[in-house]
């Protein structure tokens, strides 16, 4: 690593916790309806939206009303991305000319882009028209994002309320995520992108030629706006097949960065905007510390085992990897679209060392907790601090209590659910496409690599990140419907489950804290709650990458590559 590597490494965690209780702070205001700075702007907006949606501000619902709400919304719009990509040729903005795209296909990409995982079997520029970018995937950009926001905000909710049937009111929450805090973050950093050399046009692709003589079409499109909400809703679809790694997507370092940054900016807020909503601020520091410290040791193990671990190379692997960027900015990047449940690339992970390709498995294995997706990273920790409080309930005797709501069976029932549903999906979903023709015919790689792709392809659905390993062809009707299945349980698996958990902890009495209460905002909750993700992910998916990025890097050793 070069000293610049370690001044920007440096720059990214300075000014990510400056961020956070900023940025938290803001939005907690929005979400417990306080006068903040953005009314006046786009309260009109917000107002408007109610109006014409026929939401009654003040109404409340249960857990049962917001998830209905919730899932209707979310089918509604899988619905209508796989009607525009079905029929494209007849809408505008096509100047391409580009054909409707497959049944199969669309379906991915509908529940892919619903579901915030972004995965995608297809080349942007040579795919979805204009008008699909736009009105599909860029919308769903948006309100996947602020659906994440909204469960983790009824979940906040449902935790500081005192014998209440309700947990807020999703379309209210919807709104106020996208108004208030992804739309105004997005024209930011698009306009700034803009500035850096990302486009933002309506023209059609340019045919240039060469010095050679040959002819080469160059994409064009409106890219700045999506890049944008891509990263800040942590969704990771790319306008362009290479994703981050085109230079009309990320063209420079500064733009690099940014984009980094603003991947991990909301997740991280979040945990501060938790620990104002259930009044305690120190648990929300404890949380990001936690998330902080898996990030900074996967990272750390992933760049030791980029530059120094492989003896056939005696240097840094640039297989797969932007010069632009170079190694550090390479693996940086990879594992915070991992962390994260972004899904945007900037480099090929195929090409990662069997190390860190499996590290960037592992982000995502142990429930995308490690900041997350928007919403979602937090509410998947939720899960596993209230199993790290019920644990520490049994081992000293006690009822297991969180912020004074007794932690019960019905509670970890549906924690349980919450945890094993997505992993299910990754494992069996692997197993069987190991085992059929139609799953082994995408492999462009033998041995463990390429059970390494199907695990990561799974993985990724799963856990709703998108990102892929390359190397697989995973735009067939096989993969194309596995995966959609995978994302889709992935998602709502886990979303309802726990606004039941929700609903069941604002309908229960307050306990005050006694001298026996097991406290959450010490440093000793934090590591007993990284010894549990540890523990539930290693348990459930150690044997799985044994058989992958493991048995690769000891064969690496020997000298065997794949």
């Amino acid at each position: 690593m070069t000293t610049y590597d370690f001044i920007q490494f440096g720059l990214f965690i300075l000014l990510l916790m400056i961020a956070t209780p900023l940025l938290g702070g803001w939005m907690a205001k929005i979400f417990q309806g306080e006068t903040h700075f953005m009314q006046k702007p786009l309260g009109w907006l917000e107002r408007l939206t109610y109006r014409v949606g026929g939401v009654d501000a003040k109404e409340e619902m249960g857990w049962k009303s917001y998830a209905w709400a919730l899932v209707a919304f979310n089918l509604v719009g899988i619905a209508a991305v796989f009607v525009i990509q079905m029929i494209q040729t007849s809408l505008p903005f096509n100047p391409q000319g580009l054909p409707n795209v497959s049944w199969h296909s669309a379906l991915n990409t509908a529940v892919s882009f619903v579901t915030n995982t972004n995965w995608q079997g297809y080349a942007g520029e040579t795919t979805m028209s204009y008008f699909t970018q736009m009105t599909a995937l860029a919308v769903q950009n948006f309100l996947s994002a602020a659906t994440g926001i909204a469960v983790a905000i009824a979940i906040a909710r449902g935790i500081s309320k005192r014998s209440s049937k309700s947990i807020g009111n999703f379309w209210i929450d919807l709104t106020r995520a996208t108004v208030y805090v992804l739309l105004p973050l997005s024209l930011v950093l698009a306009l700034i992108l803009i500035t850096q050399g990302v486009v933002q046009t309506f023209a059609p692709s340019v045919v240039a030629t060469g010095l050679e003589g040959v002819k080469q079409v160059i994409p064009l499109g409106p890219a700045a706006s999506q890049v944008a909400i891509k990263m800040i809703g942590t969704n990771g679809g790319g306008f362009f097949n290479a994703n981050a790694a085109h230079p009309f997507e990320n063209p420079t370092g500064l733009s690099n960065f940014l984009q980094m940054l603003a991947i991990f900016l909301i997740p991280a807020a979040l945990t501060f905007t938790f620990g104002t909503i259930v009044k305690n601020r120190r648990h929300g520091w404890i949380v990001f510390g936690t998330m902080m410290t898996l990030f900074l040791v996967i990272t750390g193990l992933a760049l030791w085992s980029e530059v120094y671990s492989n003896p056939v190379f005696a240097q840094s692997l640039m297989e797969g990897k932007e010069t632009r960027f170079g190694t550090f900015s390479s693996v940086f990047f990879a594992m915070i679209t991992t962390a994260a449940s972004c899904g945007a690339v900037n480099a090929m992970h195929s090409s990662l060392s069997p190390l860190t390709g499996g590290l960037a498995m592992v982000n995502m294995q142990l429930g995308e907790v490690i900041f997350g997706g928007v919403g979602a990273g937090l509410y998947g920790m939720f899960m596993f601090i209230l199993m790290t409080v019920f644990l520490a309930g049994l081992m000293v005797g006690r009822s297991p209590e969180y912020l004074g709501k007794k932690i019960e069976a019905r509670e970890m029932m549906m924690i349980i659910l919450a945890i094993l549903a997505p992993s299910a999906m990754v494992l069996v979903g692997s197993a069987i496409s190991v085992v059929v023709p139609a799953g082994l015919s995408s492999l462009a790689n033998g041995g463990p690599h390429g059970f390494s792709e199907i695990l990561y392809a799974f993985t990724s659905a799963a856990a709703n990140n998108g990102s892929a390993f390359a190397g697989l062809n995973a735009n067939t009707p096989y993969y194309n419907v596995m995966l959609a299945i995978a994302m889709f349980v992935g998602r709502f698996a886990i979303i309802v489950p726990l606004l039941a958990v929700a609903g069941s902890l604002a309908a229960k009495k307050y306990s005050p804290p006694s001298p026996g209460t097991f406290e959450v905002d010490t440093p000793l909750f934090g590591a007993l709650l990284i010894g549990v993700i540890l523990i539930v992910g290693g348990l459930t998916f150690f044997p799985a990458l044994a058989l992958g990025p493991i048995v690769e890097h000891l064969l690496m050793l020997r000298g065997q590559v794949f």
